[in-house]
């Protein structure tokens, strides 16, 4: 017999922050089959996480970001 939604809900909220995100990501995904882009996407996304992770790229304040941007249009 499945859990009432309140008692799952419950549940849900007394877990860690860490695991709830992960509970909610999972949900997300499951309205949604990943398609073969979304996947890259998620690759990529990955893969220069690390590169940040691993000090190869250093991430840059978002003004300081805009303004390079905004230079090179300029």
């Amino acid at each position: 017999m499945p859990l009432p939604v309140e008692d799952l809900e419950a549940q849900a909220l007394s877990l860690p922050l860490d695991e709830r995100a992960r509970l909610v990501e999972r949900l997300i995904a499951s309205f949604e089959p990943r398609s073969k882009a979304q996947e890259a996407w998620l690759q990529l996304a990955a893969s220069r996480q690390e590169d940040v992770r691993s000090g190869k790229t250093a991430l840059v304040p978002g003004d300081e970001a805009l303004a390079r941007v905004r230079a090179r249009l300029a």
